[in-house]
């Protein structure tokens, strides 16, 4: 089952990019006009190297587009490694800039570069950049955490390499202008590069882990999610792939033998909606059932199960030793609007099988009664009135202690369905609640004429 990328998230990253973009490009031009202008050579390089941040935003907006696209027979499982492929994409832009920034300082070591021009003009607008730039690696960095988007925390770092750039040529910018150490820029370029390559190493590592698939979450620690769901016997396998905010997992659960298909569909129901309460981003959980071991048989599970496979349904399953072996009680609830013998063919089928799938059962008593789901209710107001009155003298008569409420009587079957909560102690066994809630429905069923059927819901204080 897919856990579905909101699109707000996509479109949130989309507008993150759009701004930056933006202010890339405006940083850009002002340092190539102001360089122009000045005839400040390291300001003009400056500014082509700002465009390309503005063309990683560029790399990154389309990713993020194709990235976004369903599933379809060509990529079943989604187009988010695009993304990934964009992340590494910019790594390789920073890598490109570390390049050209050495070759600057070398050939400025081989004193072919010219001195910069200095004005007080190129110092404001390359302040005034270099505020923009801390802006939009802060703004940036943030958005990209939020939303966990490598995307956006790779194009950050990509910023963030601009703003060393800048810090760099403003060093060099008062070397030169205030003291006349014009080897100042190429020192300052050297160490830069270092960040630099610093940086697309941390954007190429983190994109690489994805592609060869390194797992986000430990073994452990979803099988510490999903044994916290009831019903899972053990975890006996736990994987993950995929970056952190779309993340494939797979588990491998132990359940007992006799789970049905529903059983089974609602437990890896509530294994994803677990996982889902736990991380945010998670693209895909895929689960997988194996049965124990063979060890001490759950008669009521096996009983369900072999109900379950003939369309019926069974409740209050009890068994006993008898003087040729065990003997297996239980009630049937057969499809209403049959005849005795229909339902009395299905019920032995059904016993047969519980026998050949459970050889210690000698002896399988079944009691045949209605299915209540699959009968409409229908509205009789003066009767249902009167039997909710007696319904609550009766309960109060004989267990006037406890808590009787949210009574509620229909039409069912030609006769009344009656449903009763009771308040019970919180320390109370379930084996004493169920044998009270027994007494309670026999008293009702006996007391009250026409009553065919009898819910009893047992609560502990809220």
């Amino acid at each position: 089952m897919s856990l579905a990328e909101p699109t707000t998230v996509r479109q949130q990253v989309r507008q993150v990019l759009l701004i930056t973009l933006a202010l890339n490009l405006a940083v850009a031009f002002s340092k190539i006009l102001i360089g122009l202008v000045s005839g400040a050579l390291a300001v003009t390089a400056d500014g082509f190297h700002s465009l390309v941040d503005g063309s990683s935003n560029v790399v990154a907006l389309v990713a993020n587009r194709i990235a976004g696209q369903p599933p379809d027979e060509e990529h079943p499982y989604g187009h988010r490694r695009f993304e990934t492929i964009a992340a590494l994409a910019i790594g390789a832009f920073l890598l490109l800039t570390a390049w050209e920034i050495v070759g600057s300082a070398l050939e400025r070591l081989g004193g072919s570069g010219e001195t910069p021009q200095i004005t007080p003009l190129t110092f404001a607008v390359m302040l005034a950049t270099l505020a923009i730039n801390l802006f939009i690696t802060t703004y940036e960095t943030r958005a990209g955490r939020r939303l966990q988007s490598e995307l956006l925390i790779a194009d950050a770092a990509h910023t963030r390499a601009d703003v060393f750039v800048t810090l760099s040529v403003l060093a060099s910018m008062a070397g030169v202008a205030l003291l006349g150490w014009v080897w100042l820029d190429t020192a300052a370029a050297l160490v830069i590069v270092v960040l630099i390559v610093r940086a697309a190493w941390q954007v190429l590592r983190q994109s690489g882990a994805v592609l060869v698939d390194r797992a986000p979450y430990t073994p452990a620690q979803i099988a510490a999610w999903v044994e916290a769901v009831p019903s899972i016997e053990r975890v006996v396998r736990a994987r993950s792939r995929g970056p952190l905010d779309a993340a494939h997992i797979d588990v491998d659960v132990q359940v007992a033998g006799a789970t049905t298909a529903d059983q089974t569909a609602a437990i890896a129901a509530a294994i994803r909606q677990h996982i889902a309460q736990q991380t945010a981003g998670v693209a895909e959980v895929e689960v997988h059932f194996e049965p124990r071991p063979a060890g001490d048989p759950d008669y009521a599970l096996s009983a369900r199960a072999q109900a379950d496979a003939l369309g019926l349904a069974t409740h209050e399953v009890l068994v006993s030793d008898g003087p040729a072996g065990k003997v297996l009680e239980m009630h049937v609830e057969v499809p209403p609007g049959q005849t005795l013998a229909e339902a009395h063919e299905q019920v032995s089928r059904l016993e047969q099988q519980v026998r050949d799938h459970l050889p210690e059962v000698n002896e399988v008593i079944t009691h045949i009664e209605p299915a209540l789901g699959d009968i409409a209710a229908e509205p009789d107001e003066g009767r249902c009135a009167q039997i909710l009155e007696q319904a609550q003298a009766l309960l109060e008569r004989d267990h006037p202690s406890l808590d009787w409420h949210d009574l509620r009587a229909t039409r069912f079957n030609g006769g009344y369905s009656l449903t009763a909560h009771v308040t019970l102690s919180p320390d109370m066994t379930v084996e004493a609640a169920h044998a009270l809630a027994e007494q309670a429905e026999l008293l009702l069923r006996t007391g009250i004429p026409r009553l065919d059927r009898v819910t009893i819901h047992t609560e502990p204080p809220e």
